[in-house]
């Protein structure tokens, strides 16, 4: 069997078996591998993967682990997808995504980082402003957390505004 198939081979049971960790865990191979349109359907299968997840979880009235790998996984794909939203200069998609993570899992440090990001999008703060003026990226990268979780001083202005605006 040649790698290509191989990859399909594995992706396909990661995809069957709702395994968004090792499609990740497959995502290097993939972009080395798949062509162009492969690989938008390997992104395809992960955010689709990931929000059955969300509707499953939102409908169990319940919030994902961040030290359950499948949780994680999950969280990290819906969190990709806002970004790509923000991105996209799609700010109300981006700010309503931002707004469910927030308040998705149980680590303090992610929900009170993704609500700046809500906060940022809702006030329609271009994704360029926020990554220059907001957030510490920096500071992020030696982190080494998948998402924006360090700000500069600017971004408690943002939330007192954000406070004040909702008395």
């Amino acid at each position: 069997m040649n790698k290509v198939e191989d990859l399909k081979k594995k992706v396909y049971e990661a995809v069957q078996n709702f395994d968004i960790a090792s499609l990740y865990v497959l995502e290097q191979k993939a972009q080395d591998v798949f062509d162009e349109e492969a690989l938008h359907g390997f992104y395809a299968n992960i955010l689709d993967l990931a929000l059955e997840k969300l509707t499953e979880t939102l409908e169990a009235h319940r919030v994902m682990d961040m030290n359950e790998v499948q949780d994680f996984a999950t969280v990290r794909a819906l969190y990709e997808y806002a970004m790509e939203h923000y991105s996209c200069d799609k700010t109300e998609d981006a700010s309503a995504l931002f707004e469910v993570l927030s308040g998705l899992t149980n680590d303090k440090k992610f929900s009170d980082a993704l609500k700046l990001h809500w906060i940022a999008s809702a006030e329609n703060i271009t994704l360029d402003d926020f990554l220059s003026d907001i957030a510490d990226i920096d500071a992020t990268e030696k982190l080494g957390t998948f998402y924006i979780s360090c700000f500069v001083k600017k971004a408690q202005k943002l939330l007192d505004k954000s406070k004040r605006d909702g008395e």
